[in-house]
């Protein structure tokens, strides 16, 4: 990963980076861009420079703006002109980006920071030089970008280094999560992902982890999770793992839907819908990623995750539409479709921690429905919770992480449908709403936490067609950034 130094004084000045902020509009100022005034003054002449080439490039200080220099002979040798729109963290993450990306054949450059830098801007900056040039590649071929390190340049770094710890943590795990998420199916079974979270466990210490494996969930009648594991020679897992720190008040549980490869079973996807399902363990990736964080970070919370891990194949000991599936605690479904299947093993885990754990809080990630990204597109996940003051403050969490969640209803009138003739419950009704439907479903394995759970329908956010600001093509790790976040803020 990216070296970022803070420093008060340069010991090098190959390429040295300016911020221009957008003029405020009510102002009146002729300039579309002003340059900002820096904590540590640039080399002499670099900031009348900057100062000339704002108007003459026309540059409109919008967040991510680059606009570059060539300096013969002098120092710095390479000058560049950052905009950083309005200065706000948002926009400092956009402009951090843009950099890494912009300065990718540079092995080192030196950032000048404004006197008036807030910790969230230098925040949002870190997080986005370290989250842009994440590549996931299985090949030593193609390049890899010359640059190195970064210097920010402050008045006083010491007092800056937290924050900039707490955003490398924040950047690794989502790393993580990508590459979880990232890697084939062809590597990627229950048991593999259970191996890689073992290994992340073992550098932290303090961290307990159990990993179901079939006899024990047979065992213990995690019902969902061995039918929609059974149809595949890679048996299925649940992971646990608790984060337990002494001065700990509040006990969240995360759960996240594991599914390492999902044909959609005997109701099989079409081929290009199945293409990208090594993806649809995201939010299994997201909830572990986020805990080994609150760990690496020591927050003073409580998180225990739950994965339960399957992958979803056809074969002759696949389950079949209209089976009955037993959950944990005796809940019985109806599986009217074998490609809800993600819903049958969070189920489970949701009883299991109701049931045995009874946390505080709890919350479940989930690339579970098609519909959510019919509703909101590519970049929101849906959000359902009865507790206001729970979305609220997780609807906040996600937007400072730039991560966008939008809350929709639980329909009360919408419960009929999902009566069964034969079951407690369907485990997907057709009667359209699905991602309004699968959320009702899974509030009834809540029990007594039916008013301190939410619910995140995450599939459309959790992969990207192409780079846009610090979100890399491919898997996103998205939900790692604002778990960290909302799990720092938990009493």
């Amino acid at each position: 990963m990216l070296a970022i130094r803070l420093i008060a004084e340069p010991d090098r000045l190959d390429v040295l980076v300016l911020p221009v902020r957008a003029a405020d509009p009510a102002a009146g100022n002729d300039t579309t861009a002003e340059p900002v005034s820096t904590a540590v003054a640039p080399p002499d002449g670099t900031a009348d420079e900057a100062a000339a080439l704002v108007p003459a490039a026309r540059l409109n200080g919008r967040a991510g703006e680059i606009h570059t220099q060539l300096r013969p002979g002098r120092t710095p040798g390479r000058l560049l002109l950052l905009g950083i729109g309005g200065g706000d963290e948002a926009a400092w993450r956009t402009a951090g980006a843009a950099l890494a990306r912009s300065s990718a054949d540079e092995m080192h450059i030196t950032i000048a920071l404004p006197a008036d830098v807030a910790p969230a801007a230098v925040r949002g900056l870190t997080e986005g030089l370290l989250l842009a040039p994440y590549r996931f590649r299985m090949t030593e071929a193609g390049t890899t970008p010359a640059l190195s390190s970064v210097d920010l340049l402050l008045a006083d770094p010491g007092s800056f280094e937290t924050i900039v710890s707490t955003a490398r943590t924040t950047a690794a795990m989502t790393h993580l999560a990508r590459d979880l998420t990232n890697t084939p199916s062809s590597l990627k079974n229950p048991q593999w992902f259970a191996e890689q979270v073992a290994t992340a466990a073992a550098d932290l210490p303090d961290l307990r982890l159990r990993v179901r494996g079939p006899d024990d969930l047979a065992a213990e009648g995690f019902g969902g999770i061995l039918a929609v594991g059974g149809g595949s020679a890679s048996g299925p897992r649940l992971v646990e793992l608790d984060w337990h720190p002494a001065d700990a008040r509040t006990h969240v549980v995360l759960i996240g839907k594991g599914i390492t490869f999902d044909t959609g079973g005997i109701s099989i996807k079409p081929v290009p819908a199945m293409k990208l399902m090594r993806k649809d363990m995201a939010g299994a990736a997201a909830v572990v990623a986020a805990t080994l964080g609150a760990a690496t970070l020591r927050l003073p919370v409580r998180v225990t995750t739950l994965a339960p891990l399957a992958e979803n194949m056809v074969s002759g000991s696949a389950f079949r539409p209209g089976d009955v599936v037993r959950h944990y605690g005796g809940t019985t479904s109806e599986t009217t479709n074998s490609d809800a299947e993600g819903r049958l093993v969070l189920a489970d885990a949701l009883a299991y921690a109701v049931q045995q754990l009874k946390p505080d809080l709890l919350l479940d990630l989930a690339t579970l429905t098609g519909a959510n990204a019919v509703a909101l597109g590519k970049r929101t996940a849906a959000l359902y919770s009865e507790n206001d003051q729970l979305a609220a403050d997780v609807r906040e969490a996600a937007e400072a992480a730039g991560e966008s969640v939008w809350r929709m209803p639980l329909h009360g009138d919408y419960v009929e449908y999902l009566g069964s003739e034969i079951a407690d419950l369907y485990s997907a009704p057709a009667q359209g709403a699905g991602s309004v439907l699968a959320a009702l479903y899974l509030r009834e394995f809540t029990g007594d936490l039916r008013d301190r759970w939410l619910h995140l329908d995450m599939s459309a956010p959790s992969w990207a067609d192409g780079d846009q600001a610090e979100v890399s093509r491919g898997a996103t790790g998205w939900g790692v950034r604002w778990l960290l976040r909302w799990l720092a803020s938990v009493d």
